[in-house]
């Protein structure tokens, strides 16, 4: 830039007005610095936007293909959208920034210096030494459905999952069923244990007894469905209904009942948890716990912006309420 500056015959300051487009510069000398730029090849070392945004949020996640993830997203991306913030796409953090806290705390430094204010976890843990580094540096942190409830440091938005894994079974209940099975996610999932909690609360409150046979945790896929789909259909005395813990396990459980030629819900009742577009493209359709998830997304977005304005939430724990969507993979249970 000096070197610019010596042959436009300008200052040093004036070349910079017009490599940043001021409109403070006269035309003639516009052309003098920009002449000088190009007989000698220079280039700026960075490009500045022209208007950058203010504000920037990064959402960590697992598994961006899932129907769950996608939904909530679109939550979080309408919102940062409204709110004319930056949305940065990022994984887990690999070793050592997820146990070192010199690590972690370099990875949340570079964050902010690129003009993050904000970080929402989805469905992932967060780490201590991350959240010590997003504290020490006033880096708010927001969680969807975290794994673990128990972190009173971290803001998490969820559903009323306990509500939820009790109305499907309900559900089921009220159209006659007794032998119930549960398929639901990893015993280290929060949600999923909240929602199993609402299974055994109906069982319990309808004096059914859960057989232990019939009770399965493993992980929110649908291959987790279809393995268990077999199993627990290949019981001597089979399941007439079965609680998935998300969607996607519910449709790997009918298509296990489809690989054994048993007829949904005339001879078995699935019932999954999420509401996610695929319930509608199921056959039969799929009955299911409707999350607000694009609900879940917004207001994290929202959120995350406030205490990034010093404003905390009223509650360190939001859950935004659940409803059952009845469809076509339910019924009566069937006769002996």
């Amino acid at each position: 830039m000096a070197d610019v500056a010596r042959l436009a015959g300008v200052s040093q300051a004036t070349a910079s007005k017009v490599l940043n487009g001021r409109g403070d510069v006269g035309a003639k000398t516009r052309d003098l610095v920009l002449g000088a730029m190009a007989e000698i090849g220079y280039k700026p070392t960075a490009v500045r936007h022209q208007h950058p945004r203010e504000r920037t949020l990064v959402t960590v996640l697992d598994i961006v293909e899932s129907r769950y993830a996608g939904t909530v997203l679109q939550g979080i991306l309408v919102a940062a959208t409204s709110a004319q913030a930056e949305l940065l796409l990022r994984l887990p953090p690999d070793e050592p920034i997820s146990t070192s806290r010199t690590a972690a705390r370099a990875w949340m430094e570079e964050q902010k210096a690129s003009g993050v204010v904000g970080i929402i976890a989805l469905a992932v843990a967060v780490p201590d030494p991350m959240l010590l580094a997003a504290e020490n540096l006033e880096v708010p942190v927001v969680t969807i459905d975290p794994i673990d409830t128990s972190e009173s440091r971290l803001v998490s938005i969820g559903s009323t999952n306990w509500a939820g894994g009790r109305s499907a079974t309900e559900h089921v209940i009220k159209l006659g069923h007794r032998r119930i099975a549960w398929v639901g996610g990893p015993l280290g999932s929060a949600p999923s244990l909240e929602r199993f909690h609402g299974y055994q609360a109906a069982l319990d409150s309808a004096g059914i007894t859960p057989d232990r046979a019939m009770i399965r945790h493993e992980a929110f896929s649908v291959e987790a469905g279809l393995r268990h789909g077999h199993d627990l259909l290949a019981l001597d005395e089979r399941p007439t209904a079965i609680i998935a813990g998300n969607d996607e396990i519910a449709v790997g459980i009918l298509a296990a009942a489809k690989e054994l030629h048993i007829t949904v819900p005339s001879e078995l009742s699935v019932t999954g948890f999420d509401d996610t577009p695929q319930t509608e493209w199921t056959t039969p359709r799929l009955t299911s716990v409707r999350q607000p998830l694009v609900g879940m997304g917004r207001m994290a977005v929202e959120t995350v912006l406030r205490m990034a304005d010093g404003v905390q939430p009223a509650s360190r724990h939001l859950q935004l309420a659940t409803t059952l969507s009845v469809r076509d993979s339910t019924g009566p249970v069937p006769s002996s």
